[in-house]
């Protein structure tokens, strides 16, 4: 046996995974980098705009803005059924909503300094901290499958609190929410950076491997989105 051709043709093997892996993760990062611009670019162009900000914000439509993302994602985003093409007008549906509900953000914080620096850095924090979640879930090599249960229960308890919240108006439910909204989302940026990893494949058809970038995006969209938003509510409070 030529043992110098097998081991050459095992590490040939190894670079295409590497290469393979690398590209995927990229894709998934570039999807996800996209829907936070679309969503940075929405909430700019209606919260400059007095009549849009009524049109999308007044009461009662604001409840099914504030909704439509969830609704989205529960009925209208199956990677197990549907289309990437379609996966992907639905990533950019919810990116689209949550644009729309961030432009009350932006329309303040076009009018207080102050604010748009909290927003500033709120997204600067944001980022930085998903960058290194995504990277401790990348490296690490502790096996993070058990998380999922736990995280999925933990976001619809999440919602639950934010829904009563509505009605209830209670600073500290508020502050609650947003403290474990943190850890959280954060515990999800690195299960679904490990989870990304591990479901990688080279043999994979494009179509599959498309499939699971639009599906991982959305999770990461959404951790980046949450952690921005309860990292500004404590901002706002100092």
């Amino acid at each position: 046996m030529d043992f110098n051709r097998s081991d050459a043709t095992v590490q040939t093997r190894s670079r295409e995974v590497n290469e393979g892996l690398r590209k995927h993760m990229n894709s998934i990062y570039a999807k996800m980098s996209g829907g936070v611009l679309v969503t940075a670019i929405v909430a700019m162009v209606v919260g400059s705009s007095p009549m849009l900000l009524q049109l999308f914000l007044g009461s009662p439509q604001k409840y099914l803005v504030m909704f439509a993302p969830l609704a989205i994602i529960w009925f209208g985003f199956r990677p197990d059924r549907m289309a990437a093409s379609k996966l992907m007008m639905a990533f950019f549906g919810v990116a689209i909503v949550y644009g729309i509900s961030f432009s009350a953000i932006a329309a303040v914080a076009t009018q207080d300094p102050a604010f748009a620096m909290a927003v500033a850095r709120a997204f600067f924090i944001a980022t930085i901290m998903f960058a290194g979640l995504s990277i401790l879930g990348y490296t690490t090599k502790k096996d993070l499958s058990g998380m999922q249960t736990f995280l999925s229960m933990a976001i619809l308890g999440l919602v639950a609190f934010s829904v009563m919240n509505i009605f209830f108006k209670s600073d500290m439910l508020t502050n609650l929410v947003a403290g474990a909204g943190i850890l959280i989302f954060s515990g999800l940026t690195v299960f679904e950076t490990q989870n990304m990893k591990r479901m990688y494949s080279p043999n994979n058809t494009l179509e599959i491997a498309n499939r699971m970038a639009w599906a991982s995006a959305l999770n990461l969209y959404i951790s980046f989105i949450a952690m921005f938003q309860y990292i500004l509510h404590f901002l706002q409070q100092r």
